[in-house]
């Protein structure tokens, strides 16, 4: 089965300030690192809540295909388990979910970080929008619905297994994401 679309980080983040500090610190983690699993858990929990098959996320460092480096990156298979009302807006609280579970950990949103994702929802925000006043209601209207959805418990819960997940193996399959995405909605039902 094809790979749909990569989400995940295309720069060099900003590392938090020196008085926040991770939710669950390990050994050996730095603050970017941990960031970057938050990102990515960010956005499988949300691919997962919205019916989207993951087939893997990490925080491995990588090379884009035309230049540039990303620091992790959910690959999202091709297909869905349940039908979409709007894929177009599916997909666009996919690319926000990773800056919004990423501000969860740091207190606030590096957009240097998220900055493809924002690319993405940009070109994907100019199919709908008519005017650039349109298409800046419209971000903010998609950016505060990803941050309603991802304040839920199961999914901070779901967010933060996946996130230390990730810090303890770099790379996991999309079978344990909806093993923990589903861990935790029963935990929190």
């Amino acid at each position: 089965m094809g790979i749909r679309r990569r989400f995940g980080y295309t720069k060099i983040m900003n590392t938090p300030d020196s008085n926040s500090s991770p939710a669950k610190p390990d050994e050996g983690d730095t603050p970017s690192r941990t960031a970057t699993a938050y990102h990515e858990a960010g956005h499988a929990v949300m691919a997962v809540s919205l019916g989207r098959q993951i087939h893997k996320v990490t925080i491995a460092p990588g090379k884009q295909a035309f230049g540039g480096t990303r620091l992790g990156h959910c690959e999202i298979k091709k297909g869905r388990t349940k039908g979409a009302n709007d894929q177009l807006e599916d997909d666009v609280l996919i690319l926000l979910a990773g800056m919004v579970a990423e501000a969860r950990f740091t207190g606030q949103y590096c957009h240097r970080g998220a900055d493809r994702d924002l690319k993405d929802v940009a070109n994907l925000l100019c199919t709908r929008a008519a005017s650039s006043r349109q298409h800046v209601t419209l971000r903010r209207r998609m950016l505060a619905k990803t941050e309603h959805i991802l304040s839920d418990d199961a999914h901070v819960a779901a967010m933060t297994i996946i996130a230390d997940e990730l810090l303890e193996k770099t790379t996991i399959s999309g079978r344990a994401v909806r093993h923990h995405f589903h861990q935790a909605q029963q935990q929190h039902s």
